[in-house]
Parts: C-alpha cells; structure tokens; sequence
C-alpha cells in the first residue's frame, strides 16, 4: 500500500485562496496626506543638494582667499537644512519652532568636518 504524496508545504509569500490576508488594521492615508509626504521629500531633498553643493563648493575653494569664505559657505549649508527642516514641518501643519530644527545645522558641521 502507497502513501499519498505529502501535501506540498504553504510559501507565505504566495496568495492562498483558502487563507486569505487579514485586512490591515491602519485606515488607508488620503491623498492630501500623500501629497504632503511627497512636496515634504521633495523640498528636503532639494535644500539638501543645495547644501550639498555649497559644501562642495567650500571644500574646492581656493585657499589663497582666505577661510572666512570656506565658514561662510559652511554656515550658509546650514542655514539651508534649517530651512529644510522649517520647510517639511510646516509643510505637515506643525510648529516651526523645536528641536527638530538643530538637526537642520548637522550639513554645517559635515561641512566643517569635511573642509577643516
């Protein structure tokens, strides 16, 4: 007398029709909140290359004008990811104003770092 074969074993990543998904217990986001995510990452992402690019700009800067103008650039870098952050608070509709803007001045201190 012959065995059946064993039943072939469940993959979790497959769709099972007999074991259907349980919905997810999160609402769905709304477009708005889509589009706030969205502008929010584009605007950081754009200031960041800005500083990015001053930062650059700092590090290739000719010594023979002197390191107030590699500082400034630096400062000015940080300026900007201030802004950044300033930008995607209030982009979601929260005060401008916390400690989250301090993380704006961390492209200033990799511009210091990388410069000095």
């Amino acid at each position: 007398m012959t065995q059946p074969p064993p039943d072939p074993r469940v993959r979790r990543h497959l769709m099972d029709p007999a074991h259907p998904r349980r919905s997810s217990s999160q609402k769905p986001m709304s477009v708005g909140q889509v589009q706030k995510w969205v502008l929010s990452a584009l605007a950081v992402t754009t200031m960041l290359h800005l500083s990015a690019g001053l930062i650059l700009a700092a590090i290739f800067l000719d010594d023979a004008r002197g390191d107030a103008g590699k500082i400034g650039l630096n400062v000015i870098a940080g300026l900007i990811g201030v802004g950044a952050v300033a930008a995607a608070r209030g982009i979601h509709q929260k005060s401008l104003v916390s400690p989250w803007l301090a993380l704006g001045f961390v492209p200033c201190l990799v511009g210091l770092y990388l410069t000095f």
